[in-house]
């Protein structure tokens, strides 16, 4: 399946692993439309839409470059717009935006707790519904949400169970996507890391630089959607994919390549 002038919408795609997918793919000579806040640089993420686009033109694609706060339905449609006004259309979907706040119940803050559920779950759902519209129109159109597996093992749930709902269900829409989208060979499915990914929210929220030590690359995921999207949207469809599974599905093994710390131990992520 040739990514040549196919049309790839990623929202949160100014850093880390929405970055590294739109970098994959305009590779391969796609369209990336960069739907992301960050318009000037913060020190402590890197990174902005256009310092983006231009990476993303010159790894081979064509790139849009589009300020947008998905909390916002406005904001998500100007997006939509400017994509179909300057590429024609739109064949492919990444919900990557996610917010993430691992506080216990008794100690979440309202507005985090907002946040989370504007970000990953109603931003989730209303870019997709935005989205859908010009998908109907795309040629083999994939909706790709980087969301876990729904794992119902208690633990996931003790700990930080705002941040672990909103993330479920940004899964249940994946799902729910697919089932009612099926009709119109429009794919839809999930897919996450086995193990931590070295982007900035690892280093600034989770565990500093010791457990970026302990990650692989995004490219590991850019990787995995490659391969997810390059499917047939008719059959690929409703599943909630792990990285290494889908690349052990195309034969590739040896992983080494993707850990920052080569041959050093691996975290594994949340939900897995």
């Amino acid at each position: 399946m040739s990514f040549k002038n196919k049309t790839v919408l990623i929202t949160g795609a100014s850093r880390g692993i929405g970055k590294a997918i739109g970098l994959r793919l305009a590779a391969e000579g796609a369209n990336i439309v960069i739907a992301s806040k960050s318009v000037e640089e913060n020190p402590k993420l890197g990174g902005t839409i256009f310092s983006a686009a231009a990476e993303m033109e010159a790894a081979g694609g064509k790139a849009l470059a589009v300020q947008c706060d998905i909390r916002f339905e406005d904001q998500i449609q100007q997006v939509v717009d400017k994509t179909k006004e300057t590429f024609g259309g739109l064949d492919i979907l990444i919900n990557n935006a996610s917010a993430i706040n691992l506080s216990n119940t008794e100690t979440v803050d309202p507005k985090r707790y907002d946040l989370m559920y504007d970000i990953n779950v109603r931003g989730t759902f209303m870019v997709s519904r935005a989205c859908i519209p010009l998908l109907k129109k795309g040629t083999n159109a994939h909706i790709l949400t980087l969301s876990p597996p729904i794992n119902m093992d208690m633990k996931w749930f003790a700990n930080h169970l705002a941040y672990t709902i909103s993330k479920y269900n940004m899964s249940m829409i994946a799902l729910g996507l697919a089932a009612e989208l099926k009709k119109y060979a429009i794919a839809a499915n999930a897919l996450w890391p086995r193990t931590t990914i070295a982007t900035a929210a690892v280093q600034n929220l989770l565990g500093g630089e010791a457990l970026m030590k302990m990650s692989r690359t995004p490219d590991i995921i850019a990787d995995a959607a490659y391969y997810i999207l390059s499917k047939p949207s008719a059959i690929c469809t409703g599943n909630t994919f792990i990285d290494e599974e889908v690349l052990a599905k195309e034969g590739i093994t040896d992983l080494g390549k993707y850990s920052v710390t080569p041959g050093g131990q691996l975290y594994t992520d949340l939900f897995v």
